[in-house]
């Protein structure tokens, strides 16, 4: 007996990829994501990296990522214990589309402030 697959679509209230992409929208799951495209790396090192962000939404961003497969999290047997954090291989299939996003926000940012500016002067 084979199985088909759902038609998943976020445009309906009922479908759970909504809170898929709830998580894939928030701004530190992304740059989490996009530093973690170059490699393992410690809490400290990441939290260093995204500035601004705080110790705990950082710890609740990766365990996040964890629980959705996007991210593991190793732990070393040392004193004091050593904490890295990677993509896995799902998480390495968000890598590009959202560094795309990080990019474009670069990119496009001093078009975006002229174009609030005209509009909050309007």
């Amino acid at each position: 007996m084979s199985q088909t697959m759902p038609d998943w679509s976020v445009l309906l209230a009922t479908c759970p990829s909504r809170s898929s992409l709830a998580r894939i929208a928030n701004k530190w799951t992304a740059m989490a994501v996009s530093v973690l495209g170059n490699g393992r790396m410690r809490f400290g090192d990441l939290r260093t990296r995204l500035d601004g962000i705080s110790g705990k939404v950082l710890t609740e961003t990766l365990r996040d990522l964890e629980r959705d497969g996007l991210v593991t999290r190793h732990v070393h047997a040392e004193v004091p214990p050593r904490v890295e954090y990677e993509l896995t291989e799902l998480g390495f299939t968000l890598h590009a589309p959202l560094l795309a996003l990080c990019q474009w926000a670069e990119e496009h940012i001093a078009e975006v402030l002229t174009n609030r500016e005209a509009y909050d002067t309007r």
